[in-house]
């Protein structure tokens, strides 16, 4: 890769890893950023990028003068779904989302994972190896959300093609003929939800058809669109996360070592991984009017990419190294 440039045009396209030795130059890069231009506006990308720490946190949860719905503009697929949207509209979506996680749901989907778990590495056992984004970290939460939504075995294959497809790639997305892959799956999740309605399971979707916030219940389009986004948000954050996580532990053997004794450190240990190297590298936003920024001026309705790797190891809010189990602040 490219050493750093200190081009503005140049920033967005070519500083994102696609390798795990290229990570390093890009930290690197994310620190020259900080220190030299923690706000600038990219000519080529039409969009202005964010370092900070502080400024990072003030984009992407200031709702008031910075607006989700640049997650729509910039692909059709979020468009509308509870990632893209401000309150109260966003409240509304997620308080109705939340009356399905049930306790009895959330033992139930525990069950499930530690078997899924189980399944996906008694697989491999006799192999001996493993290769641990193909064998574990994309099956598990493919398996897992589909049981989750109610998707019948029969149909999980098609259910993890569509796992292993970026929606940000159009080549990727659009089928042989000419159908986009987001529709193959908005008619899908249609289908499946009139089926609940008229036969109601011990499901996501059973469960989300009937919630209701102050009467009312969520609408077709948005349960369809929750669907969707369940299976490509949640699917390639937590194959990110996973995969991630193993890399810290191998880099830093001493600290497997210590969550092996000591596994209550673990719910840390994860936060820590989230930081350290996170399955989601930055945030768009798009400003609602015109205000300043780290002493730049910036009009309404522009866009913003919000660096949360940046951020996640700017040296005035966190420790550099990686240290699971202990307060990262």
């Amino acid at each position: 890769m490219q050493q750093p440039s200190k081009s503005r045009s140049q920033a967005f396209t070519l500083f994102r890893p696609h390798a795990l030795e290229e990570i390093p130059q890009i930290y690197t890069w994310f620190d020259e950023m900080r220190t030299q231009q923690p706000v600038f506006y990219d000519e080529r990308m039409h969009l202005w990028q964010v370092f900070r720490y502080e400024d990072v946190s003030t984009v992407i949860t200031d709702y008031n003068r910075f607006s989700s719905q640049a997650f729509g503009a910039t692909g059709s697929f979020l468009k509308d779904t509870l990632v893209a949207t401000d309150p109260p509209d966003h409240r509304k979506l997620r308080n109705l989302v939340n009356q399905a996680f049930t306790p009895r749901a959330v033992a139930r989907l525990s069950d499930s994972i530690t078997r899924i778990t189980q399944e996906l590495l008694d697989k491999v056992r006799p192999q001996g190896k493993m290769d641990i984004v193909s064998d574990f970290a994309f099956p598990l939460p493919a398996k897992v959300i589909a049981e989750l939504l109610g998707v019948p075995p029969e149909d999980w294959d098609i259910f993890q093609r569509w796992a292993r497809v970026d929606s940000s790639d159009p080549a990727l997305a659009r089928q042989n003929g000419g159908r986009s892959m987001q529709e193959e799956m908005s008619d899908y999740f249609a289908r499946l939800l009139e089926e609940r309605r008229r036969t109601p399971r011990e499901d996501l979707i059973s469960a989300l058809s009937t919630a209701e916030v102050d009467g009312e219940r969520l609408s077709e389009y948005d349960l369809v669109k929750f669907c969707t986004l369940l299976l490509a948000a949640g699917q390639e954050t937590t194959k990110n996360l996973i995969a991630n996580a193993v890399v810290c532990f191998t880099d830093f053997p001493d600290r497997m070592e210590r969550l092996i004794r000591e596994p209550a450190l673990m719910p840390t240990a994860v936060e820590e991984v989230l930081r350290y190297l996170p399955p989601v590298w930055f945030l768009f936003r798009q400003t609602r009017t015109d205000l300043e920024l780290a002493g730049h001026h910036i009009p309404a309705n522009q866009t913003l990419l919000a660096w949360t790797a940046s951020a996640n190891r700017d040296p005035a809010q966190f420790w550099l190294a990686w240290k699971p189990g202990l307060p990262c602040q």
